[in-house]
């Protein structure tokens, strides 16, 4: 063969290999050929080559990784065909495969620009394509053998390479460290159920060799049914809260419509109040003005006629003064015995203009305002009493926690004091000591009201008190104590059991008193129901238990005091 014809065929050689698509058999050969990196592929990193250098048997390599692969191996041999070298070889970089593999990657480039424009740049909250220069595209799938994520550009290595394609893609996600054990850096795929941790396929086997694992998915799926509960408590919680929600929002309007019905209430009142008062007061002011207008006339009165009298004595002092200078004697005689003596006067000794006493007008004015006063403050407590009925409860007195001395009747609404005591079981609900009993309904959250009779007896004591408070033995009521009462001795004194006592003065005996209890806002009030009138009130009072209501009809007395405590419906 001449020199010409082999150079010819080598160079036809050299464009079938590496540069088919030039090559005048191009079409002789499989598209997937023409379209295949393999022949670009480094066969120690499975990458495209970087400084490609030929071994002296032909194969090809990026030069770092024979170099490295050489390093660490005893022997200079070659990876694919296994042949040795002895002594190891001088590499150079192949110019041939060196222009190929440029080709190749500014045709991937390309290819890529090209096909970014179909893709999706990543928005914030998508996973980025961590390859893509420039704009990054979203990620398409991540590889846990590269901890890398890739665009559908980027990602084709994966899906067509056979060496790449053993690899690991999943959604893709961000920290792919994170999945990867610190350890023995490997994928996370099982689930330690003995430590409640992933691990890795090593770890199983060195550090957990002993417990119990099971897949990732499996324990996936069973915590997917455990959060499938927990979704469904906490959407159940969310409802319950939304309800709460709308409780509240109710309550706000009811309290809303409240406060707006006891301000025109009170606007009324004191409206009332003010015109009563410049009623009052304009009228003390016309009294007080006619009373000086009186005084001022009968004043003036009097200096008119002191004046007239003035004027008479002082005509008859210039007479008196002009006879004494007379020369005519027969002229001062003839009227000597008519100017001697001086003309009759009123006497003004006890005549007297005294400054009228306003004191009564205004004593007067003041009661009329104190009246008035009164019977508007009544028509405020009859507004505030009938409101608090509204919240009216039924109750009834619990055998199990009265005093032995104690008859309660049948329909548990009268009870009073026997001084004799029953034999009955000391148990612990009981009191042992005092004549007390509590009544069987307990109230927690909320507001409550009931009413009690107390006409006819000396000593009695009402109240609520909480559900811990000691039974036996002696009792010292004080809301430090757990009680909240009233108390009545001696037929009219009366005591709030605060801490100090507080004497009440109350302008009657009540013999209806109503007890009202807001347990949020901490209020215990007492009211006397036929004067509509308020008593005493608890303010400030920290609720953490439950309440009953307790009642009290103390000792019999010999029959002073055996007059019943009486639970009534509110009239």
């Amino acid at each position: 063969m001449k020199q010409s014809e082999f150079l010819f065929l080598l160079k036809q050689i050299i464009q079938v290999v590496f540069f088919p698509s030039h090559s005048l058999f191009a079409e002789m050969l499989p598209a997937k050929r023409l379209r295949s990196e393999d022949q670009f592929l480094c066969s120690i990193c499975l990458d495209v080559f970087t400084d490609p250098v030929s071994t002296p048997c032909g194969h090809n390599f990026c030069k770092n990784c024979i170099n490295q692969h050489w390093d660490v191996n005893d022997r200079c041999q070659c990876p694919m065909c296994k042949r040795v070298f002895n002594p190891r070889p001088e590499l150079h970089i192949n110019t041939f495969i060196s222009g190929m593999v440029a080709q190749f990657r500014h045709g991937a480039q390309h290819k890529a620009s090209s096909s970014s424009s179909d893709q999706q740049a990543a928005k914030p909250g998508q996973v980025p394509c961590d390859v893509c220069t420039g704009t990054k595209l979203k990620a398409l799938k991540s590889c846990l053998v590269c901890l890398v994520s890739y665009c559908e550009t980027h990602l084709e290595p994966h899906l067509t390479r056979s060496g790449m394609k053993t690899h690991q893609l999943i959604q893709p996600v961000d920290n792919l460290e994170d999945r990867m054990c610190r350890k023995h850096n490997k994928p996370l795929e099982l689930f330690c159920k003995t430590d409640q941790t992933c691990v890795c396929m090593l770890c199983s086997v060195l550090d957990h060799r002993t417990h119990e694992f099971v897949p990732l998915k499996e324990e996936g799926e069973g915590k997917k049914a455990e959060l499938g509960k927990t979704q469904a408590e906490i959407q159940q919680m969310i409802k319950k809260k939304r309800v709460k929600i709308e409780e509240l929002k109710e309550s706000v309007r009811i309290s809303k419509a409240a406060a707006d019905r006891e301000t025109a209430e009170g606007l009324q009142v004191f409206t009332a109040l003010k015109e009563s008062v410049e009623r009052g007061l304009e009228q003390l002011i016309q009294e007080i003005e006619e009373q000086q207008e009186s005084t001022e006339k009968q004043a003036e009165g009097f200096i008119k006629d002191l004046e007239q009298e003035i004027s008479e004595l002082m005509k008859r002092s210039t007479e008196v003064e002009q006879l004494s200078r007379s020369e005519d004697h027969l002229h001062l005689l003839q009227s000597f015995s008519s100017l001697k003596a001086a003309p009759p006067t009123k006497d003004w000794t006890e005549v007297r203009v005294r400054p009228p006493s306003h004191e009564e007008t205004v004593v007067r004015a003041v009661a009329q305002l104190e009246d008035t006063l009164r019977k508007q403050k009544k028509k405020l407590f009859e507004a505030e009493l009938k409101r608090v009925q509204q919240f009216e409860v039924d109750v009834t007195l619990d055998p199990h926690t009265a005093h032995p001395a104690l008859i309660l009747s049948d329909d548990g609404k009268q009870v009073y004091d026997s001084d004799v005591e029953k034999n009955l079981p000391d148990n612990p609900e009981r009191f042992s000591r005092c004549p007390n009993v509590l009544g069987k309904q307990s109230f927690s959250p909320g507001r409550f009201y009931f009413e009690v009779q107390v006409k006819g007896k000396t000593k009695w004591a009402l109240g609520v008190a909480r559900e811990s408070i000691n039974r036996k033995g002696k009792i010292t009521p004080s809301p430090e104590n757990g009680f909240w009462t009233i108390w009545l001795r001696n037929g009219n004194k009366y005591k709030a059991l605060a801490d100090p006592r507080v004497r009440l003065s109350l302008r009657s005996s009540p013999e209806k008193v109503g007890v009202f209890v807001d347990y949020e806002e901490g209020l215990v009030s007492f009211y006397d129901v036929d004067a509509a009138a308020h008593i005493y009130s608890f303010t400030g009072c920290s609720f953490t238990e439950k309440l009953y209501p307790f009642f009290s009809p103390c000792i019999n007395d010999g029959g002073k005091n055996s007059a019943p405590l009486i639970i009534c419906p509110v009239n």
